[in-house]
């Protein structure tokens, strides 16, 4: 993909809690005891949430036009009702579709706390523990030294603490490995000290700790969501497979900016990472499932979830944002699949965004004491539209007005996340040439890599990688370093490739900056 593009990990990574980027200095730092004061009368009454609606649907219909993002979709749930539901703009730039409350999208990271849903109902069912090490069923996701594996909980890799580097395994389906190949392949990247001590989220870390989950009841995650969560709710709609939502006409395609316009240029198959990343669904099946959220596992007055287990995916479990001064600022924190933060007043607000680069942006609110919450849907690459709407109706709902222009305050973060996290590829003044090209042709890999081939390519070379053996134009930088352009979720601009000579002049290695960046981006000649 082009390196203009923003990259998906750090759009992810707004799942720690935009509000806690936006809140003043001196806010409020912790929500009171137990023990303490009775907690504060309800904000959101229904005279509050008649004037909000109308001012969200304003918003929504001018912030669309602002940012000129294709397509918006919005779900707001108060008092176990759905109380707004509608569409905004087209399926898909240049075709005729408009966006409605049954257009399915693809939700991105707003999948954990869905997927977290369905293994509190397998833990009400008392068929799974919170804590069963996950070797006892996915053996083959071996995280962490000998002396830390087995220890390695559900738990654990829900919230995101289990050691593993941040978005460890992302840069392999990038390469078009599957899930198996990917979740065997994290027992090769390093975890320091960090397990149960620091938050690094991790696609591949959650999915295996879903995946573990759905072996213990012998089902297929794709299979299981289905039964234990989406049918009891009547999301019929929704699926952990990307070959139903491609089968459904009612989709919204993904979108980028390109020369100043959106343009549907990429596709994004998400299915070796389904329980973090690969829900596709509507707003309208989205409503069922913020009721069940705000209902304690209920639906109607039936109970679908165990009430003390789906409590338990919203309580903090590691810290997930460390407060920039202790004395006046608030931490951040993970639950399972849940982001955990507290408003100005102490009350709770639960929350997740989700983000594909290639052309989505999701989002999700609670605010459980006011039995309120939101979802928004877009198809294009993250801008923050999702997360202002939101921040902005909660305002609307609660205090009457919109406290901030988010979308403006937000702005900066999301161009924090353009910066590419390999080397960037330096062309000195007076660069040296390379060797014959039989110096560097030939096999390479590394267990975590793979096998890869460079090989002759017309004039030039071309770098051959993934279980496909894709190819990829190698570019002459200086001596014996190349450039190629990565493509995926995890592109920014070229990356270097730089080949070790022995004392015959042939390479005997070669390092790949952009997969090296734990570590595991050297390979040797086979």
């Amino acid at each position: 993909m082009a390196p203009s593009v923003l990259r998906r990990p750090g759009a992810a990574a707004l799942a720690l809690g935009l509000a806690l980027a936006l809140q003043p200095p001196g806010a409020a730092r912790s929500a009171e005891p137990p023990s303490g004061p009775t907690p504060p009368p309800r904000q959101v009454t229904a005279e509050s949430l008649a004037a909000a609606l109308p001012k969200l649907d304003a918003l929504a219909t001018e912030m669309q036009r602002s940012t000129g993002v294709p397509g918006l979709a919005i779900v707001v749930v108060h008092a176990d009702r759905v109380v707004f539901l509608k569409g905004y703009g087209v399926r898909r730039v240049g075709e005729p579709g408009a966006v409605d409350a049954d257009t399915l999208f693809q939700l991105a990271s707003l999948s954990k706390p869905i997927a977290a849903t369905v293994v509190a109902g397998l833990v009400g069912d008392g068929r799974v523990g919170w804590d069963d090490p996950v070797l006892r069923t996915l053996p083959a996701a071996r995280i962490g030294p000998p002396a830390i594996a087995p220890l390695v909980t559900i738990r654990d890799l829900l919230s995101h603490r289990s050691g593993l580097p941040d978005h460890a395994g992302d840069h392999l389906e990038d390469l078009g490995f599957d899930r198996a190949t990917i979740l065997e392949r994290l027992r090769l990247l390093p975890t320091g000290n960090r397990f149960r001590a620091d938050y690094a989220y991790t696609n591949f870390g959650f999915t295996a700790g879903a995946v573990a989950a759905a072996n213990a009841v012998g089902r297929p995650w794709e299979a299981l969501s289905s039964e234990r969560l989406y049918r009891p709710l009547g999301m019929a709609r929704t699926s952990s497979r990307h070959a139903d939502f491609v089968a459904t006409a009612n989709r919204a395609s993904l979108h980028v900016p390109e020369g100043g316009r959106w343009v549907a240029r990429y596709q994004r198959d998400a299915d070796a990472q389904a329980p973090a990343g690969g829900v596709s669904s509507s707003v309208r099946d989205l409503g069922q499932w913020l009721r069940l959220q705000l209902a304690g596992g209920r639906r109607d007055g039936r109970a679908v979830v165990d009430a003390a287990a789906l409590a338990e995916t919203h309580r903090p479990q590691i810290v997930s944002q460390q407060p920039r001064d202790p004395a006046t600022d608030r931490a951040g924190f993970y639950g399972l699949g849940w982001n955990v933060s507290y408003t100005d007043r102490g009350t709770v607000q639960l929350g997740h965004s989700g983000a594909f680069d290639l052309g989505a942006a999701t989002a999700v609110y609670l605010l459980p004491a006011e039995s309120l919450g939101i979802i928004v849907l877009s198809n294009s690459q993250p801008l923050g539209v999702p997360e202002a709407l939101s921040l902005s109706f909660l305002d609307l709902a609660t205090a009457g007005a919109v406290k901030r222009d988010y979308l403006t305050a937000l702005r900066p973060l999301f161009r924090g996340m353009e910066q590419q996290d390999y080397p960037a590829v330096v062309t000195p003044a007076r660069p040296l040439p390379a060797r014959p090209a039989d110096a560097y042709t030939g096999s390479y890999a590394n267990a975590y890599v793979g096998p890869v081939a460079v090989v002759p390519r017309g004039d030039g070379l071309e770098l051959q990688l993934g279980p496909r053996l894709t190819p990829f134009p190698l570019t002459p930088v200086s001596g014996d370093t190349f450039r190629y352009q990565p493509a995926g979720e995890n592109a920014y601009g070229p990356s270097a490739v730089t080949f070790t000579v022995g004392p015959d002049g042939r390479a005997t290695a070669v390092r790949i900056d952009n997969l090296n960046l734990n570590g595991q981006g050297v390979l040797q000649r086979r």
